[in-house]
């Protein structure tokens, strides 16, 4: 069941239940595209048509953040839970694992997303890596980029790339991806995984402030973002509200 959160289709779905979804998708090969919305991303896409397209048409959009599950409750709407994508795709990989599925890695740098595969080579094996590829790269080998996922014989595609340039990537080479069964952006996910930054504490992100763990260790680069951007969100938000 999706509610409408802010304008944005938003699937009321727990861990588990979007885990089984992305499951029965492979085993009945199906293609479905994923992405999660936090707050930043919600106030980004009211002014960022192509990103809005590119997130209201995938066929799964979760809550990542806490502030989502709180805002859309404040407005009278039911979301079970937060469905955080790190987590999704630790438990995505997991499940590659027992069931035999192959996974593409594709983003951040090259020494990163190098760790990514060998760290889950090891805890699982080779046979789970269809291939890898770094984040860097052109507009014009966006195509030659999105061919090589197709033809890897991966069931999973991981997406590490900032917002907006990874929704619009999967969007617009959705075609060419059809063979792939699912396909989510992950943010930073790679280099929390691999060791290069580190994730709030399990209490700060139970309590909606994994944002402010995060500007602490970039602020410079993070204030306006986070500051600007949660104000902004609680405006949508107290607007909604009155109206």
């Amino acid at each position: 069941m999706k509610i409408d959160f802010l304008g944005i289709p938003v699937d009321s779905l727990t861990m588990n239940e979007t885990i089984q979804l992305v499951d029965d998708s492979i085993q009945q090969n199906k293609h479905i595209n994923h992405v999660v919305i936090n707050a930043g991303k919600v106030v980004s896409m009211q002014t960022d048509q192509q990103l809005f397209e590119s997130v209201a048409s995938c066929d799964i959009i979760n809550a990542d953040g806490q502030s989502i599950v709180w805002a859309a409750r404040f407005l009278g709407k039911n979301l079970p839970e937060r469905v955080a994508g790190a987590d999704l795709m630790q438990y995505l990989v997991h499940l590659a694992s027992v069931k035999g599925y192959k996974c593409f890695f594709f983003g951040a740098k090259e020494e990163v997303v190098k760790k990514i595969v060998d760290i889950y080579s090891e805890k699982y094996g080779q046979s789970i890596i269809a291939g890898y590829r770094n984040g860097y790269f052109t507009k014009e080998e966006e195509p030659v980029v999105a061919k090589q996922i197709a033809e890897s014989g991966a069931q999973l595609l991981f997406v590490a790339i900032t917002s907006p340039r990874k929704e619009n990537f999967m969007y617009e080479y959705r075609d060419i991806l059809s063979n792939v069964n699912f396909t989510m952006g992950v943010g930073g996910t790679f280099d929390v995984i691999a060791g290069f930054t580190k994730r709030a504490p399990l209490f700060m992100q139970n309590i909606g402030m994994e944002w402010f763990y995060r500007l602490m260790q970039e602020p410079r680069r993070m204030w306006k973002r986070y500051l600007i951007g949660n104000s902004k969100f609680i405006y949508l938000v107290l607007r909604a509200k009155i109206k």
